[in-house]
């Protein structure tokens, strides 16, 4: 495959689907933003997330429609086989995707890149505690483990330095951030483009 593979992901909270619906605003014809399937009750504020049924969606992926798919929170989730057209085709692909899934992810997927989206803790928290979705307790508990999943692939990257690997700090106005990950994803591009020209 010839395009680039962008795999962003993040802890609840930390602003993915704001991070990329911003930068879908102004996006090269060469980008692709993928909808991520899901089995949650519709939400109208999310146009990158697809909603199915447990039922639907468990049929749909015996029938092999997606490319990726993984299970978090018992919820599925879901990147569809167009996915792999659009590297076919060149593009680069933006996939809103789990931490958890991703050491899968690049074995599929060699010349995947990584991008990880950090935010402050104790803004993570008020963040979480807006939601209203968990209770305190719950949501103490949620921070504590992105904390810790943090640290951890910080300290595996220290030890096995990656240029495919970019944390990005959504602790910062929205703008700066989204301008920060579009000069990242220009320099993939551009390798990619290279690659194939090379």
């Amino acid at each position: 495959m010839q395009g680039k593979l962008v795999y962003m992901v993040g802890p609840s909270g930390s602003g993915k689907d704001s991070v990329l619906a911003a930068l879908a605003a102004d996006l090269p014809p060469d980008w692709v933003i993928m909808k991520r399937a899901v089995t949650r009750e519709e939400s109208p504020a999310n146009a990158y997330a697809e909603y199915l049924s447990h039922e639907v969606f468990r049929q749909q992926q015996r029938q092999g429609a997606f490319a990726l798919s993984w299970e978090a929170h018992g919820l599925i989730y879901g990147i569809r086989s167009e996915l792999d057209t659009h590297l076919q085709a060149g593009k680069l692909v933006l996939v809103n995707g789990s931490r958890e899934h991703w050491e899968q992810v690049k074995q599929r997927y060699e010349q995947a890149s990584l991008v990880w989206l950090t935010v402050a803790p104790e803004l993570l928290l008020q963040r979480l505690q807006m939601r209203g979705r968990e209770s305190m307790d719950a949501i103490t508990l949620r921070v504590q483990r992105n904390q810790q999943m943090e640290q951890q692939f910080r300290h595996r990257l220290g030890a096995n330095p990656s240029h495919n690997v970019y944390m990005l700090d959504n602790s910062q106005a929205l703008d700066q951030t989204v301008a920060n990950l579009r000069v990242q994803l220009q320099q993939w591009h551009k390798q990619c483009v290279m690659r194939k020209v090379g």
